[in-house]
């Protein structure tokens, strides 16, 4: 269950659908100038070169979020510019992209001095880096399950709510464990934004998460999915993510945001959109 290491598919398409929608949501909520409590469930080590070994091994980054970045120029939606410029800043220079943010770095550039962020991560590694990424920064780093750790913060005394759930799932139960441990947080915030990343496999194991979502209590869910023109012949084919409350216009506008790289010299993919849940 811990084996699992972010750095070998850092930058994939997955992390680039995953990570339109937070910097999309934060940017949003940000709107307002009430407190945000946000919560990273499966937080990983925060910075990722690409160039490292681990990552070199499976290359996902090239054809993820460094053809986007070759391709940044040609983005129309406004919505690409705050994610596009946290990784000039990463990187030092607007050149080739040599790091990448995991989303513990993405919650932090958006954080202000009126939210909080708590960040869980399990591995012993992982932890260690994650604490000196985030060093004096405004956030707390636990070491335990994220899924209870969630669970146990709720309600947060700030008025709004947002949590990214990205599990490796790894294990077949999380994808039920992801489900109960939506519904019980939905329970305790009903208002709050919560994000849940899934990958879509051969398999179709994602299916036990979507039938135990729809099934539950839990309204106003979207649900969106890339999915691979020339996918494996066994393994992940496609990236999902679910969000529950999404705010107004954010699924226009998500949907805007990954049309202009769902393309074949961009992602390679195709996306589809829809409510798996009604409000």
């Amino acid at each position: 269950m811990l084996s699992y290491l972010h750095a070998f598919h850092a930058g994939n398409y997955a992390d680039v659908q995953k990570h339109a929608a937070l910097t999309l949501a934060l940017a949003m909520m940000e709107a307002k100038s009430s407190a945000i409590a946000c919560f990273d469930t499966h937080a990983g080590s925060g910075l990722y070169e690409l160039d490292s070994d681990r990552a070199r091994k499976t290359a996902e980054a090239d054809r993820g979020i460094r053809r986007v970045w070759d391709h940044r120029d040609a983005l129309v939606s406004a919505d690409w510019q705050p994610l596009l410029e946290i990784l000039t800043t990463i990187n030092g220079h607007a050149g080739p992209l040599s790091r990448y943010a995991g989303s513990p770095e993405w919650f932090l550039r958006f954080l202000r001095a009126q939210d909080s962020l708590t960040l869980y991560e399990l591995h012993s590694s992982e932890g260690e880096q994650l604490s000196s990424v985030v060093g004096g920064r405004n956030a707390r780093v636990r070491r335990e399950d994220g899924l209870k750790g969630l669970l146990r913060a709720l309600p947060p005394k700030a008025p709004r709510l947002l949590a990214l759930v990205d599990p490796s799932y790894e294990i077949k139960e999380d994808y039920a464990a992801v489900a109960k441990t939506l519904e019980k947080a939905w329970r305790l915030c009903r208002h709050g934004v919560f994000l849940i990343w899934y990958p879509i496999l051969t398999e179709g194991h994602e299916q036990t998460l979507l039938e135990a979502v729809r099934a539950s209590t839990v309204r106003k869910v979207l649900r969106n999915e890339l999915r691979l023109v020339n996918p494996p012949v066994r393994g992940m084919i496609g990236t999902g993510l679910l969000v529950v409350n999404p705010p107004w216009q954010f699924p226009e506008r998500l949907e805007t945001m990954l049309g202009e790289v769902c393309k074949a010299d961009l992602l390679d993919t195709t996306m589809t959109q829809d409510w798996l849940v009604p409000e």
